[in-house]
């Protein structure tokens, strides 16, 4: 697959039409201090939205900052929800999302670097229900004796992503989320001992970096 030069005036055309979108109305939800979800990073703060101009254009960006891993992002606001920005999701969403838990693991036959696609894919999605559906198939990893090294690395990063939305829709700290997300497993799983043995060892603030490049490696 050869590269594409991606040239000033490219740059600058994409900066124009950045600038010409109209905000969208559902991009007014949005306001200076709310907790929202950014689908590729996940919980953040949004820290201020307003105007800036870049290459020479007057564009309106929300920024949120991300406090566990202190990163901040800007997201054009005519771009916001095509960017994956999001209000937090709904008690009722959070129960369903923890219902799943309890289902029982599919397994997949896919080839592992297929299969490292579609976790990615549902931890990039940050939708609560793709993020419980992971943890629940990938349940073994929970008491560290079956699964892969990577496999348990995509579980925390999954772990942590969810746990972080359910600690900010539930106003509780992210340990008792976590707490709360092992109690389902477990009730699906009907091994409580297996599972409690390790909920202190998941690293709940992973490093979502490092893993990733780890889970990229072979099972």
């Amino acid at each position: 697959m050869s590269a594409v030069l991606v040239t000033d005036a490219m740059t600058q055309r994409a900066f124009e039409a950045t600038a010409a979108q109209k905000k969208p109305k559902d991009s007014d939800v949005f306001r200076e201090g709310d907790v929202v979800v950014y689908s590729a990073h996940g919980v953040g703060k949004i820290d201020r939205i307003g105007s800036e101009i870049i290459a020479g254009h007057t564009i309106d960006i929300i920024q949120v900052s991300f406090g566990d891993n202190q990163m901040t992002v800007r997201v054009p606001a005519a771009k916001a929800k095509a960017a994956g920005l999001r209000k937090l999701s709904t008690p009722d969403a959070v129960t369903k999302a923890l219902q799943v838990l309890t289902g029982n693991s599919r397994s997949s036959k896919l080839m592992w670097a297929k299969r490292v696609l579609d976790y990615q894919g549902k931890i990039n999605s940050g939708n609560p229900i793709l993020l419980a559906e992971l943890l629940r198939d990938l349940r073994r990893n929970a008491d560290g004796t079956e699964g892969s090294y990577s496999e348990r690395n995509i579980f925390e990063i999954a772990l942590a992503r969810l746990a972080s939305e359910i600690a900010a829709v539930e106003n509780i700290d992210q340990q008792a989320a976590v707490a709360k997300i092992f109690a389902m497993l477990r009730s699906g799983r009907g091994t409580e001992a297996a599972v409690a043995e390790t909920e202190a060892a998941i690293p709940v603030a992973a490093t979502e970096a490092r893993a990733l490049a780890a889970a990229s490696g072979p099972a």
